[in-house]
């Protein structure tokens, strides 16, 4: 389907963008991907690098008689949130990324799209390879690995970088101007667990799925279901009535995206499993009600199995299931100056069941690096009540906003211009690369801009075509305004 993308209009933006989706660029595996900028670069003659990370800078002269303007900066995180549906077979280390124009939205089939942030990544390129724009002298950053510790602006080092203004080009709103972001941090449990030898009983899985899921920032305010939780709280009601024992449980596979699936495999005796199976199908028809307008797709599927393995002890079994129960997932605090903004939330993203422990994630943020703290300190103290180990590696900060900031005021004056309309401007409860940036180049004026991106780090995921215009449109006369 690339000769359908690469025909969308600006053509420079979806030709790049479409030879993206060919490349393998999961988080963690950025270097395929820098190593094409890099060759794009130097087909180009233009000056580039790459540090020892693997971040990629490319330098771009400035137009004729605009050398001595302050320098902009592009910067776009080169990996993507490779998510997909659990029956489609698909490699993202060797399968190219399938995109399809759906109406107004171009979208994946069955896998995330990586428009988030392939969008800005073939912006920059784009901007690279045009002759014919007026700016000032242009740098291209290319980060790594934002999506799973932000890792490339974490490295980054202070000096590199010349310009004194920045456009971040990860946002996901069309004719919003961010200007701050939340901080966030992870927590990371180890649960040590006792085994059983298996009796004679039957083995049966127990599969939740069918949930939206989405950015663990993003969309953690519209009240979707946690595919953890939900699978933990009917496993927890139903063995209230039944005598099972558990040999696996697994959930989510990102640390910031919310967990659509969860499966569990369980031991009952066979006298038993009629009425188990009534039991979890009842109590499942009650949270298909509870989440009938977020999570209409939502699916409970239960087939039996063959899997080896010892069970869980009794004790192991209920100190699982109530940690998970225990532990905060979703909105803890709204930002009380700005409608409208999470302030707080923490999402429990993974758990995986191995034969002596269970590991479990959880994903913090908040604006406010107290209520950061305190979220955390509340994750610690179940672990603890659990004889749960737990490593709180340092997080990354947030980003203040600049409502002075003569860049936002420069460039809501553009925004008016082109499009005869006030842009909106927020600080949104995602991390961007900003705020650690900004603080190795105190000096930066910075803005973050994008296309309408909705439903990342998920099958989901769709950008909106005409955005992707406008945003192009931002760019290139930001660019010559700025000159």
């Amino acid at each position: 389907m690339a000769s359908e993308i690469t025909s969308l209009k600006p053509e420079n933006i979806w030709k790049h963008f479409s030879e993206l989706l060919k490349i393998p660029h999961c988080s963690g595996h950025e270097q395929a991907v820098a190593n094409h900028i890099c060759q794009l670069a130097a087909n180009w003659q233009l000056e580039a690098q790459k540090d020892k990370v693997g971040n990629v800078l490319v330098r771009l002269p400035a137009s004729p008689g605009h050398q001595q303007v302050p320098g902009v900066i592009l910067q776009a995180h080169l990996d993507m949130v490779c998510e997909k549906n659990s029956e489609l077979e698909h490699d993202f280390q060797h399968d190219p990324i399938e995109a399809v124009v759906d109406g107004e939205w171009v979208k994946a089939r069955g896998t995330s799209l990586g428009a988030d942030n392939g969008i800005g990544v073939a912006t920059c390129l784009a901007v690279l390879e045009d002759r014919s724009l007026v700016h000032g002298p242009v740098e291209c950053l290319f980060t790594i690995d934002e999506e799973t510790g932000l890792t490339g602006a974490y490295q980054l080092k202070k000096g590199l970088l010349k310009g004194k203004i920045l456009l971040n080009l990860d946002s996901e709103d069309e004719g919003t101007f961010t200007i701050g972001c939340a901080g966030g941090a992870d927590s990371e449990l180890t649960l040590p667990v006792q085994r059983k030898a298996k009796k004679n009983r039957n083995l049966l899985v127990i599969k939740l799925k069918g949930l939206h899921g989405g950015h663990s920032g993003l969309d953690i305010n519209l009240g979707r279901g946690n595919a953890i939780k939900l699978l933990a709280r009917l496993l927890s009601e139903a063995a209230a009535r039944f005598k099972f024992d558990l040999v696996s449980f697994h959930g989510g596979s990102k640390r910031n995206a919310i967990p659509r699936e969860a499966v569990a495999v369980l031991a009952i005796e066979p006298a038993a499993q009629k009425g188990l199976i009534l039991q979890l199908k009842k109590d499942m028809e009650a949270i298909k009600f509870e989440y009938r307008v977020t999570e209409p797709e939502i699916n409970l599927e239960i087939k039996k199995s063959e899997e080896a393995g010892y069970l869980l002890t009794s004790e192991s079994q209920a100190r699982l299931l109530n940690l998970i129960l225990s532990l905060p997932h979703g909105v803890i605090a709204m930002h009380p100056e700005i409608s409208g903004l999470v302030e707080t939330s923490s999402n429990l993203a993974i758990v995986e069941t191995q034969e002596k422990r269970v590991m479990i994630i959880c994903n913090t943020r908040s604006s406010v690096s107290s209520a950061l703290q305190a979220v955390r300190l509340v994750i610690k103290a179940n672990a603890t009540l659990a004889a749960a180990k737990i490593n709180q590696p340092d997080g990354y900060p947030a980003w203040t906003p600049d409502l002075k900031s003569p860049l936002l005021q420069r460039m809501i004056e553009i925004y008016r211009h082109l499009f005869q309309r006030e842009p909106e401007v927020k600080a949104v409860h995602a991390g961007l690369e900003c705020g650690i940036i900004g603080e190795k180049y105190p000096d930066l004026d910075m803005i973050s801009i994008g296309p309408t991106i909705r439903y990342p780090h998920s099958p989901e995921e769709k950008v909106n075509i005409e955005s992707v215009g406008k945003f192009w449109e931002l760019v290139v006369e930001t660019l010559k305004e700025l000159a």
